[in-house]
């Protein structure tokens, strides 16, 4: 955009909005410095947008910037800023998650925040290997509970701190779990996803790795569609939340032979 591209732009609040809505979408998130320079207005202007496209369900807010909105998510936030994010519920759901774990398993854990609060909360168990391509799992996982700890290669996603590759050790055919721990962006009666189809595709290989999965997925992932499908509801076996689904996607559920953990069950499921 030119300088009077942006002049033009800063005059029109309705135009320079939807077009914010437009840039933001097309890159999958932007601070608000970038957003100031981008469209040559103040940052003080930028956050007043944000505010209202937020209002509007139009985009997300960050810490400093923003997202895409809507029942579609096409990006992750960073990490950093994911960490801080319904706190409170991720932690009610890892402790519920780490009650599902025997001693002695081998673990899956994919990446995500969410399941770093479940390895966070191991601290009470024994004999634990893990598998993960999740670069926070080893500095989170309390070192009394592990027999073994593993890190899968591949490419690096540095905004999610994760892997991406295919779930092998060298020289063997494959992994095998007793159970997968496994984060996403979206639960809807469709399946779930997240945001990216490498990720998509390494979580598919996890789940068919393990002979448990087990979803952790906060209430604000209900009804929520990523770009990616990693699979339909039947492949999960116990999905924990801090809070019940609605009724639509209790019923899909429930059709596909879904338990459901929480703290708000008295027995976890």
């Amino acid at each position: 955009m030119t300088s009077a591209e942006g002049t033009r732009a800063a005059n029109l609040p309705a135009r320079r909005r939807a077009d914010l809505t437009a840039f933001i979408q097309q890159r999958g998130q932007a601070t608000i410095a970038e957003l100031a320079k981008e469209f040559a207005v103040s940052v003080d202007t930028v956050r007043r947008d944000l505010d209202h496209l937020a209002a509007r369900g139009l985009v997300a807010r960050t810490h400093g910037g923003a997202v895409p909105g809507g029942e579609l998510a096409t990006a992750d936030s960073p990490m950093t800023d994911r960490l801080n994010e319904r706190r409170e519920a991720k932690e009610a759901i890892g402790t519920a998650a780490a009650r599902l774990v025997r001693d002695n398993e081998t673990l899956l854990v994919n990446g995500g925040t969410t399941v770093l609060s479940a390895v966070a909360a191991l601290g009470g168990h024994r004999g634990l290997t893990i598998v993960t391509n999740n670069l926070r799992v080893p500095g989170m996982v309390p070192v009394q509970a592990l027999r073994d700890l593993f890190v899968l290669g591949g490419g690096c996603r540095t905004t999610a701190l994760v892997t991406i590759g295919p779930i092998r050790f060298p020289d063997t055919a494959g992994v095998s779990a007793d159970t997968a721990l496994i984060a996403v962006g979206g639960v809807s009666a469709s399946g779930l996803s997240v945001s990216n189809i490498p990720e998509a595709q390494m979580i598919q290989e996890m789940m068919d790795s393990a002979s448990r999965v087990v979803v952790l997925a906060d209430s604000a992932k209900f009804e929520r569609r990523a770009l990616a499908l990693i699979c339909p509801l039947s492949r999960v076996d116990v999905l924990v939340s801090e809070r019940p689904p609605g009724d639509e996607l209790a019923h899909a559920l429930e059709r596909a032979g879904v338990t459901l953990a929480g703290p708000y069950l008295p027995e976890d499921g």
